[in-house]
Parts: structure tokens; C-alpha cells; sequence
């Protein structure tokens, strides 16, 4: 009988720290970092379909985002569908398309990083036409500026819609390690 009162008592242990550790994964997961798929073809070829990366959710409650930022946010027209873009324009600067490129507050945005070119205008941006971003608003670009629904076509995005900053990228294996920070001159 007393075996069977200690078989008991370890069980419980084991679950009780089961459950402490379930416990504190959701807390990582719905506060700290989640996991997310690449879904499409928006940000190849730095990003292709089914990838798989990490975000993290806490960065932008200390930090305001930064150009070249890749960030995950809630789409515009339906809340349930999680973007993936990079961030071009800040709150108050005026973005153009001119000649199928962007243009920040006036001067070339010189990206360093692989994109897939020309760049269109869309029904929100259309091109020679300059806009300033909204206070608490980012303007947003997909990589593969062709096949990217993204900023030009339904405006800066509130950062209150962000969910958070990608910072790993975990599938495929040959692509794995951290995502690099895009540079800008200005």
C-alpha cells in the first residue's frame, strides 16, 4: 500500500511540473515570441513559401520599428490573416514611387538587400504621387515588390496592428539563424 501512495505522489509531481512548463511556454508564446509560416510569394527572395520564423512580440513595447525592420502585423481587411513585410517609411516622412522605385523624404532608398524589381504603384500609392505617413503608421513593402500586396495598395499600416519583429528563421535547416538587419544611408 505504501508503494502504491508514493507511485501516486510521484505521478503528481510529474504532472505538476508538466503543467508549470506548459504553463510557462504559453506564457512565451502569447507574450514573448511565437512561431509564424511565410505563406506566399510577397517577400522572396529573401523569404520563399513555408518558411518557418520566429517573432518577437515584446520588442516593439520598448523600441518604436526601424527601416528595414521585417515585421509581422495584422492584415488591413481581415484581422484573422497575419502580413509579413518590410518596413520603408517612418511616421512623418513623405514616401514616393517614382521610376519604379521608392523615394523617402525625397532621396533614393537605396536597398542593399535582394528584391525583386520594378516597383508599380497600387490603388493607395500610385506613382509620381508623394504621401506622408501618418503619426503611429509605417509604410510597408514586400520584397518581391511585383507580387506583394502590401503598403501601395492598402496605406500605412498602425502599430498598434504589429504583432512583432521576425528574428529567426528555424525551416529550412539550410536557410536557419538569425534574420539580418537591413542598413540605410539616411
Amino acid at each position: 500500500m505504501k508503494f502504491i501512495g508514493k507511485a501516486i505522489a510521484a505521478l503528481f509531481d510529474f504532472l505538476q511540473g508538466i503543467v508549470a512548463i506548459a504553463a510557462v511556454m504559453v506564457m512565451i508564446y502569447l507574450f514573448v515570441m511565437s512561431p509564424q509560416e511565410v505563406s506566399g510569394h510577397s517577400m522572396e527572395p529573401n523569404f520563399q513559401n513555408g518558411d518557418y520564423i520566429l517573432t518577437n512580440k515584446i520588442i516593439y513595447k520598448m523600441a518604436e520599428p526601424q527601416r528595414g525592420d521585417i515585421v509581422i502585423f495584422k492584415s488591413p481587411t481581415n484581422k484573422d490573416i497575419d502580413y509579413i513585410k518590410r518596413v520603408i517609411g517612418l511616421p512623418g516622412e513623405t514616401v514616393m514611387l517614382k521610376d519604379q522605385r521608392f523615394y523617402i523624404n525625397g532621396n533614393l532608398l537605396e536597398e542593399r538587400y535582394e528584391y525583386n524589381k520594378p516597383v508599380f504603384g497600387g490603388s493607395f500609392l500610385q506613382d509620381g504621387v508623394e504621401i506622408i505617413v501618418p503619426e503611429d503608421h509605417y509604410f510597408v513593402s514586400g520584397d518581391n515588390r511585383p507580387g506583394s500586396s502590401d503598403s501601395r495598395e492598402f496605406g500605412p499600416i498602425s502599430k498598434y496592428d504589429f504583432i512583432g519583429k521576425a528574428f529567426l528563421r528555424y525551416w529550412p535547416t539550410k536557410s536557419a539563424g538569425l534574420i539580418p538587419v537591413a542598413h540605410y544611408d539616411f
